[in-house]
């Protein structure tokens, strides 16, 4: 059977992944925003990547900032330091990306990442034209409940490719545990920076390279 659509995880599957040094950087100037100038490292580390509500919570109570106004903060300053990084040409998209072109099935984007940060990859690497739909996360403290591996963003996704047999393609447990609660298949491309990961979740197919999904069985490719 055929899949009928195929969703791709953008950082580290379509473009190089931003480095941790970035995003720090980014959270510090967050914090600096909201009147925080000199927050703990741990606190930084810790509204860098992996934040939920509860903890975004507690580093905002511990310097007496509402949490809505530091999250809007982070996902600005976080989400323009990556559009920097990118138009600096410090992060690029995978070679491998050419395969996208050759795909028959209708195409999606899913990321954690904020939508601004999706929007702007998009453009600027000139995706647009390749995928029906993309979604990223709102600058709220809500979207932190639906990010993978919860199957929100996943499922609008399928909704508007109108899909019951597609693919999702990621570079991370997250990705995995999401596609499996949207009741879908999932490849695990295995990037550099993912050689040793362990994971818990088992993959549908693990890849080396986006080129794999060509032998995949399900994946259709366009008539020359």
């Amino acid at each position: 059977m055929a899949y009928d659509a195929v969703v791709f995880d953008n950082d580290g599957v379509l473009v190089e992944p931003p480095g941790l040094d970035l995003l720090r950087a980014a959270a510090r100037d967050a914090f600096a925003a909201v009147g925080v100038e000199s927050p703990s490292d741990e606190h930084v580390d810790a509204i860098s990547h992996g934040v939920t509500p509860e903890s975004l919570k507690a580093i905002s109570s511990a310097y007496g900032v509402e949490p809505e106004r530091l999250w809007t903060a982070r996902d600005r300053t976080a989400s323009e330091a990556q559009i920097r990084a990118m138009e600096a040409g410090e992060t690029d998209r995978y070679p491998d990306v050419e395969v996208l072109s050759e795909l028959a099935a209708p195409l999606g984007v899913v990321s954690t990442n904020q939508q601004a940060t999706i929007d702007a990859v998009l453009s600027y690497h000139e995706f647009e034209p390749l995928f029906r739909t993309a979604y990223g996360r709102e600058p709220t403290i809500e979207s932190l409940r639906r990010k993978k591996p919860a199957p929100y963003y996943l499922e609008r996704a399928l909704a508007d490719l109108d899909a019951e047999t597609a693919l999702f393609v990621g570079d991370s447990e997250s990705d995995v545990l999401a596609a499996t609660r949207a009741g879908v298949d999932s490849a695990f491309v295995r990037r550099p920076h993912r050689a040793e990961a362990v994971l818990d979740a088992e993959p549908t197919y693990e890849l080396n390279s986006l080129r794999g999904l060509r032998e995949l069985p399900g994946v259709t490719l366009c008539e020359n």
